[in-house]
């Protein structure tokens, strides 16, 4: 599938950024998040914006991913600006799209910058306090699921959507949302019989009344072999 951006696998490096802790990066991200609420004006945005450029610089973060994710959310922004212009005035507009997109690139680099298994083992360790209402391993594979999967269904989107360029049908919807939920689809089996033969889904019903050997399972629901009376000769 197609690279989807700053979202799609972790970038190897040895810069500073890449050998910071993990709780470090969280807080970063966090604090980006928090910015438009701590400020009135965009200044500050645009300063944590030049920030996050340094960065990704220092990082070694190749520039056509970010590039490649704030493509898939530049018309969002773009629409988000003139509403919010429209509906208030430009300057509060320019913090609220600043502060999605700082925040945006911020979690990117934060899943760029580090590997899988350390955000799993992050997952898991955050919900251990509460083992008794969650598994923590649980929450480690739902997250290294959504994390798998996200990116892949959006390299899914983008694949069908080149392919129906390539034969003009880019504006036919039923050309793209067609292929695209079959791929989606294929991908979800592939990953739950995976899970199946793991032994990491649920096992099946007990008390499932086609089941022969639930003893449980009322007399005439359960299908049961029937005995082949003995062939004696002369019968």
């Amino acid at each position: 599938m197609t690279a989807h951006g700053l979202f799609t696998a972790h970038v190897p490096g040895t810069s500073l950024l890449h050998r910071m802790p993990l709780w470090a990066k969280l807080a970063g991200v966090l604090l980006v998040g928090a910015t438009p609420w701590l400020t009135l004006s965009p200044w500050p945005l645009v300063c944590v914006s030049v920030a996050l450029a340094t960065l990704i610089a220092l990082a070694q973060l190749p520039v056509r991913l970010l590039a490649r994710s704030l493509r898939s959310l530049l018309p969002l922004l773009v629409v988000l600006l003139a509403f919010q212009w429209w509906t208030t005035d430009l300057a509060y507009a320019v913090r609220v799209v600043l502060g999605i997109a700082n925040a945006f690139v911020a979690a990117g680099i934060l899943t760029a910058t580090t590997p899988v298994t350390d955000l799993l083992d992050g997952a898991a360790r955050a919900a251990r306090p509460l083992r008794r209402l969650v598994d923590p391993e649980v929450v480690a594979l739902t997250l290294g699921v959504v994390v798998r999967s996200v990116p892949w269904v959006a390299g899914a989107f983008s694949d069908v959507r080149e392919s129906a360029r390539a034969r003009g049908l880019d504006r036919n919807p039923r050309a793209v949302v067609v292929p695209t939920v079959v791929h989606v689809v294929a991908f979800a089996r592939s990953t739950g019989e995976a899970l199946a033969a793991r032994g990491l889904v649920d096992p099946s019903d007990p008390s499932d009344p086609n089941d022969p050997n639930d003893p449980n399972a009322p007399e005439g629901l359960v299908d049961r072999p029937t005995e082949t009376p003995p062939v004696t000769d002369g019968q």
